[in-house]
């Protein structure tokens, strides 16, 4: 996860600095200008112009300032629930962490219990179920990387949540992983049941994992699996089984396995290397290599960082995170660029 943090006055800065230490997660902090000096923090001028840049390139978006400096800052640029960042607010003495938008599907919610368990905070939430304390079924997508299909029928169905009625968890038992979902719904308290096909028309709400987001049914939501994309970079020549083993570690720091991957990507310059076509061979996984034209488009689209040694090397600076990011049309960082002996991973969700 990439998070942005602002704040307004230096001891919001403070503040921000305990935040990146708290948070397992890539973390920028920008600071107004004329607050003295901080070690790697981004300055800004006018507020607004760098919030809106930050909405379409980070996960999270942390306020360390008033809580209606953060929503005006933030409403034009408003889009989905499916696509919207976590949105936090923080006091600048970190008394409260304030879930503020995306709660659920975006991540805020558990986002800001997380960071106020580090901090010492109260977590303010105010999202139904999660007052009721239970468990609602876009939480439930967000947990195991699914997109609630269609979106309309969240409210429904988190209202038939709060009310008490039973949701029905199906599986497609054609789905690869089908046994992976039927465990972490158990996990969860949920009982669920592999079918071939969604079964006819019941009393209740049923909730379909499946990968067919086409089925429609007015008692129906399909959670449909986001795809996971693997980019990579490797020095020359390095070996499949190398790259492989990056990969293998790079997933499991998420939770996830070679099973979980839908695509591998990687840069143009690297559309030779035999230990890439190798590994995709082997998983039988696509690969797909991008043109630099496209690697910095979304590079400067996503304010990834560029290292000047690769730049020199094959012409852009990042390649890992870039080449991920280049295959979704919307995606979040499951996890940053992560450098092993001769191989860079980074894993991307599709939104």
């Amino acid at each position: 996860m990439r998070c942005a943090v602002f704040t307004a006055t230096p001891r919001g800065t403070r503040t921000a600095l305990r935040v990146r230490t708290a948070l397992d997660a890539s973390v920028d902090i920008f600071a107004k200008a004329g607050q003295g000096t901080f070690e790697d923090v981004h300055v800004y001028e006018r507020l607004a112009p760098q919030v809106e840049t930050a909405f379409c390139q980070y996960d999270a978006l942390i306020f360390i300032m008033a809580s209606g400096i953060a929503v005006r800052m933030i409403a034009g640029s408003l889009q989905s629930k499916l696509e919207d960042p976590a949105v936090l607010v923080l006091d600048e003495e970190a008394h409260h962490v304030i879930s503020l938008l995306s709660g659920h599907i975006g991540g805020a919610n558990e986002l800001t219990r997380e960071l106020a368990a580090s901090l010492g905070a109260d977590p303010v939430i105010t999202t139904a179920t999660d007052v009721q304390k239970k468990l609602a079924v876009d939480v439930v997508a967000s947990r195991l990387a699914l997109r609630p299909c269609p979106k309309e029928q969240i409210k429904r169905f988190n209202r038939a949540v709060l009310a008490d009625e039973a949701i029905r968890y199906l599986i497609d038992a054609k789905l690869a992983r089908a046994g992976f979902y039927e465990k972490r719904l158990a996990d969860m308290g949920l009982t669920a049941v592999s079918v071939q096909e969604v079964l006819p028309l019941g009393d209740g709400l049923t909730a379909f994992i499946t990968a067919d987001e086409c089925v429609r049914r007015d008692d129906l939501l399909c959670l449909v699996p986001r795809r996971l994309v693997a980019g990579i970079g490797c020095r020359r020549g390095t070996a499949a089984v190398e790259i492989r083993a990056a990969l293998e570690a790079a997933l499991m720091k998420i939770g996830r396995s070679l099973a979980d991957v839908s695509l591998i990507a990687s840069t143009a310059a690297k559309a030779d290397e035999s230990g890439l076509l190798a590994l995709a061979a082997e998983i039988k996984r696509e690969i797909r290599f991008h043109p630099n034209g496209k690697m910095q488009e979304t590079i400067e689209a996503y304010g990834l960082s560029e290292s000047p040694f690769v730049k020199k090397n094959i012409g852009i600076g990042n390649v890992a995170e870039a080449a991920a990011l280049a295959s979704v049309s919307a995606g979040r960082l499951a996890l940053a660029k992560t450098r092993f002996e001769k191989v860079t991973v980074a894993l991307t969700w599709e939104k």
